[in-house]
């Protein structure tokens, strides 16, 4: 299977052979005198901190079978927790046989070790079938919190996924006595080649609405009179205080979630803590990460309430239809809920969107607060997205759409090897007005530059359709700046925030604020603000699946060559080929570049 790349890196031999020589003689000088990092093979002796292992087969979700790309054999893979300022080794096998794979951590930054983020056609060539590669990860301190892993290749990411906790070297700010991790995510009838399919074809079919809601895996509807699925259950003690991290892993589903009888107090947005703020509901986008704290009832209070399970309530918003999901919040002792008997209607009133939802309201907790004011802002660019019907049905940034089959090759690697000239990139960027280099179909910036980036919704070209999304950054994180109606005024803006303390964030919402405008027509905004501090490429995208593969994602390139070759080291060309040799496989152990050490 193409996705983009060459099936296997069948080159022929001698131009092979004749590239590797080209590229190994240009690199190889600053390679081996490079004070940063050390390069080793990693044979029998090496020992991985983690290994997470990539297949392809039928796997059973919902009271359904579907043909799906799992992390060591299930879905959610496992739970990976990593510590602040340690590097851990993760080996990913691809055991597929026809699939290219990658892993990205999202949410976590890879400014030193940039072939370690994940995201093919942008930082690293992808995994081919029968090879594996060796991901080096090392959380920044001060970067504590819940992020999750996942296939960055096409619409992996529906199974391929697994949660990934940071913990703290200091202490927390919040206490607690334990924690849970809920997983939201989807469920899709067609598999993920159907899906891909009916998507990029010029007779578009749409995937269909997301069939079920799953918490941690498991689902269970209403529908379901047969089968053996059932209802997520979280336990818990009564009269503890618990972490509940909440991750966002759904494909397409934006959700609404609430628990019966009970409310929580916001700590943590994507992996960031922040100042209480108390709740009765969430909203979570795909991508987006909470923690919160909740208050375990009392035994007393248990008995006047008359039952010892409560339903946590998953509602999807901005969707042409609308499901309701639940799952079980479990208290020890007493008859446990029945888990495959979903309550009809459902416990809670269903939810609706709300537009906005805690913007200039949830606010930083870290002592060290550097957000640059509109007066540091050095220029401002303008993301205009909406939908287009040509050949097929299609996602545009600024008029372009951007699939993971446009560049031919990583553009970290054609920095690397010079085919991309990042100072023509900048320029071209530059002389359009609007930052953004059609030619490369990637936002260039320069180190020390403080961005306003403006995520402007507009009406589908045909019939002024909208859609709500969550944009997410690679690499470092930004300042939310909040969002709202109509087309972005600064100005105003800027009053709101005198009054606001606007958090870091890696993923944030994009409302839409009416279902339909007129064609072209602004409708919703989203601003972010980043001071450009590390060079490298890193993707900024829209999360819903669907809409990646539709070309809702770009490129930003920050700093020039030099200075990307200089955040990290020179590498060797095994790092620069598809199934270079920096990708181990049965025959082989990789050469690999120790970034950290």
């Amino acid at each position: 299977m193409w996705n983009g790349y060459r099936v296997g890196g069948r080159l022929n031999s001698h131009l092979r052979k004749m590239y590797h020589i080209k590229i190994g003689l240009v690199l190889l000088l600053s390679w081996t005198n490079s004070a940063v990092g050390s390069i080793a093979q990693h044979d029998d002796s090496f020992q991985p901190d983690h290994i997470l292992r990539v297949t392809a087969q039928d796997y059973t979700e919902a009271c359904n079978t579907r043909y799906s790309v799992l992390v060591n054999g299930s879905s959610p893979g496992p739970e990976l927790r990593l510590r602040e300022g340690k590097v851990n080794w993760i080996r990913v096998y691809n055991d597929m046989k026809d699939e290219n794979t990658t892993i990205h951590w999202h949410g976590l930054t890879a400014f030193t070790a940039p072939f370690s983020d994940g995201a093919p056609a942008a930082s690293q060539w992808p995994i081919s079938a029968g090879h594996f590669f060796d991901y080096e990860v090392k959380p920044e301190v001060g970067t504590a919190g819940t992020y999750f892993y996942h296939s960055h290749v096409g619409f992996q990411a529906v199974t391929a996924k697994g949660s990934l906790i940071v913990d703290s070297v200091n202490d927390l700010p919040y206490s607690y006595d334990e924690e849970r991790t809920i997983m939201l995510s989807d469920f899709f009838n067609e598999t993920d080649k159907t899906i891909i399919d009916g998507l990029t074809s010029s007779d578009f079919t749409w995937s269909g609405e997301t069939n079920a809601l799953l918490v941690n895996g498991k689902s269970r509807q209403a529908t379901n009179s047969t089968g053996s699925c059932q209802l997520a259950s979280i336990s818990i003690e009564p009269g503890l205080t618990y972490r509940l991290r909440f991750i966002g892993a759904t494909a397409l589903s934006f959700i609404s979630l609430a628990i019966e009888s009970h409310n929580v107090s916001i700590i943590e947005a994507d992996g960031h803590y922040t100042k209480s703020v108390h709740t009765s509901f969430l909203q979570i986008g795909s991508g987006q990460r909470y923690s919160v704290l909740l208050t375990a009832k009392s035994e007393d209070e248990l008995e006047k309430a008359g039952k010892r399970h409560f339903y946590i309530q998953l509602t999807t918003l901005a969707r042409p239809e609308t499901l309701t999901n639940l799952a079980v919040l479990q208290y020890s002792g007493g008859t446990g809920a029945n888990l495959t008997t979903v309550p009809s209607p459902p416990p809670l009133p269903v939810a609706k969107i709300a537009e906005g939802w805690l913007d200039y309201e949830l606010e930083s907790l870290s002592p060290i607060y550097e957000f640059p004011t509109l007066d540091e802002v050095t220029r401002r660019i303008i993301i205009e997205v909406h939908q287009n019907v040509s050949d097929h049905v299609i996602w545009l940034q600024n008029g372009y759409e951007w699939v993971e089959s446009f560049p031919k090759s990583p553009y970290l690697v054609d920095i690397y090897t010079g085919k991309l000239n990042t100072e023509e990139t900048y320029q071209r960027a530059i002389s359009r007005g609007n930052g953004f280099d059609n030619i490369t179909r990637t936002f260039p910036a320069q180190i020390g530059e403080v961005l306003e980036i403006v995520w402007q919704n507009e009406g589908t070209f045909t019939n002024g359709g909208l859609d709500v999304h969550p944009f997410h950054a690679h690499g470092r994180h930004f300042y939310d700046i909040g969002g709202g109606d109509g087309k972005y005024n600064a100005t105003a803006n800027e009053e709101r925030l005198k009054s606001s303390r606007p958090i870091l964030r890696d993923t944030s919402m994009l409302y839409r604020y009416r279902n339909e405008t007129d064609p072209l027509a602004p409708s919703g905004w989203r601003a972010w603000r980043i001071k450009v501090t590390d060079a490298g490429v890193w993707m900024y995208h829209c999360h819903s699946l669907q809409h990646m593969i539709m070309g809702m994602q770009t490129v930003f390139i920050f700093g020039d060559r030099n200075e990307v070759i200089a955040q990290s080291a020179p590498v060797g060309v095994g790092y620069l080929t598809y199934g270079g040799s920096a990708y181990g496989n049965s025959t082989h152990s990789p050469v690999v570049r120790h970034f950290f050490t």
